[in-house]
């Protein structure tokens, strides 16, 4: 018998010895998951929790007097986020493949939405729905979609054994799926966002065996596009000031690299082993803007110190690390197309959050997977590893 997932559930009745006999068979989907995966993600999330807390706990402004006020949220996040990752598991990544277009079109509407009156502004970017006191980022969902879409697009003809790779108008025509939401989250505008889809489509035609040329030509693109952006004057104030920022830190210290100077005092007053949870100089002073969201890492970085930042970069790098052997054993095109869009959307987006906390990188306005405040976010990541974990346990068991 075959769960709606894809994966046998055959021989689980009350004669193989119960509950604990279920979940130790060999073929038990519990024992088929990756748990050094789920482990480090779920430790980055409760790590989070208490850095969103330290972040927040004296903010009268944000939490309404209560200090317990986005801990319980973040927890609540994170929990909506684990049942969303077991119904992905359940489903499976093959069946939701046969869903792609419904998902495909349900993004397409929702990021449209956010350009009615509907939307809403945050933080100088138009990228929020806004429906009866909930706040969702539409475009969050759409990195999903994206992974999926061009990855059964690009995959269906290799894994029925028609072609050894996609040809041109197959991958033509999965470009041309994901330029569609890209181009409505830039007229929100919601750069940073748009910087990951970019990263995530390099991924997923690196990992499908597309030409070359298309690589090159996807990479003389971009860079053109960001100088006929510049050029044309397309990019709205605040993103000028941000890069603008980037560049000379020290342009303007008290206005637009107000944000990048305090983070760096925040992180380099932490030393070896911080000043201890709760008693940063930077956090308690609330000093850094929106620390609970786009620079949650100079928390750590100033509380915990070096081992605390060190440990939020070793549990990433151990979501990679599963990742990439996710991507590499399985052994359908799919799988490793959408394993491999998922790594380059948590990689790029992990180490652009970090490096702007650290002024390597510009301001862009993009959470830390999993440690960030934001409920959008957390559910779209604890999605992303259903995914991983789903593309695992459907791997056939070897002899």
């Amino acid at each position: 018998m075959t769960g709606a997932g894809g994966f046998s559930v055959s021989g689980y009745g009350p004669e193989r010895g119960g509950l604990w006999a279920r979940l130790s068979a060999r073929d038990s989907v519990v024992r088929r998951l990756d748990w050094p995966l789920l482990l480090s993600a779920l430790a980055l999330s409760c790590l989070g929790s208490l850095l969103v807390w330290s972040a927040t706990r004296g903010r009268t402004e944000l939490n309404n007097g209560d200090p317990y006020h986005f801990l319980m949220r973040h927890s609540l996040n994170l929990g909506i986020g684990l049942v969303l990752m077991i119904a992905t598991v359940w489903l499976g990544h093959r069946t939701l493949r046969g869903a792609v277009p419904v998902l495909y079109g349900l993004s397409v509407v929702l990021v449209l939405l956010v350009l009615t009156p509907l939307g809403a502004t945050i933080n100088g970017a138009h990228a929020w729905l806004v429906i009866g006191g909930l706040s969702l980022q539409p475009s969050e969902f759409t990195k999903v979609t994206i992974i999926l879409s061009m990855a059964m697009m690009l995959a269906a003809r290799v894994d029925a054994g028609d072609q050894l790779h996609p040809d041109h108008r197959t991958v033509a025509k999965s470009l041309a799926f994901a330029a569609l939401p890209m181009g409505i989250v830039m007229l929100m505008p919601d750069l940073g966002s748009v910087m990951v889809m970019a990263v995530i489509v390099l991924g997923v035609l690196l990992a499908s065996g597309a030409s070359n040329r298309w690589i090159l030509g996807l990479i003389g693109t971009g860079v053109g596009g960001a100088v006929l952006v510049a050029v044309l004057g397309l990019l709205d104030e605040y993103q000028i000031n941000r890069f603008a920022a980037f560049a000379n830190p020290e342009l303007d210290p008290s206005g637009v690299g107000y944000n990048t100077n305090q983070a760096r005092i925040a992180i380099g007053s932490g030393g070896l082993y911080g000043a201890g949870l709760f008693n940063g100089a930077q956090t308690t002073g609330q000093f850094v803007p929106e620390q609970q969201t786009d620079f949650i890492f100079t928390v750590a970085g100033e509380e915990l110190g070096f081992v605390g930042a060190g440990l939020i970069l070793f549990l990433l790098g151990v979501v990679m690390w599963r990742a990439c052997r996710i991507a590499r054993e399985t052994t359908e095109l799919y799988g490793t197309i959408v394993a491999a869009g998922i790594i380059a959307w948590f990689a790029f987006q992990s180490f652009e959050n970090i490096g702007m906390a650290m002024g390597i990188m510009p301001v862009a306005g993009l959470p830390l997977p999993f440690v960030s405040y934001g409920g959008t976010s957390m559910f779209a990541v604890w999605i992303a590893v259903g995914l991983l974990q789903s593309i695992r346990v459907q791997k056939p068991i070897s002899a």
